[in-house]
């Protein structure tokens, strides 16, 4: 395992963990608990949306670009 590639992904992993908890938790807060196929839906959105936003706000990691050695 590459663990200078492993430190710069981390806070990237925790950020899209902390979007999902915080969808979820506005999700069920404003329209209450919709089940679990909405909520998944949400979490689907949510981590493949990441990838975009970063590139967007310029703070992609190398690690996505460059192949695993």
């Amino acid at each position: 395992m590459d663990w200078n590639r492993f430190t710069e992904l981390l806070p990237h992993y925790l950020a899209n963990l902390v979007l999902v908890v915080l969808a979820i938790t506005a999700l069920r807060r404003f329209a209450g608990d919709l089940g679990f196929v909405v909520e998944l839906g949400v979490v689907v959105v949510v981590v493949l949306a990441y990838p975009t936003i970063v590139r967007a706000l310029g703070v992609t990691p190398s690690a996505w670009d460059d192949p695993e050695e």
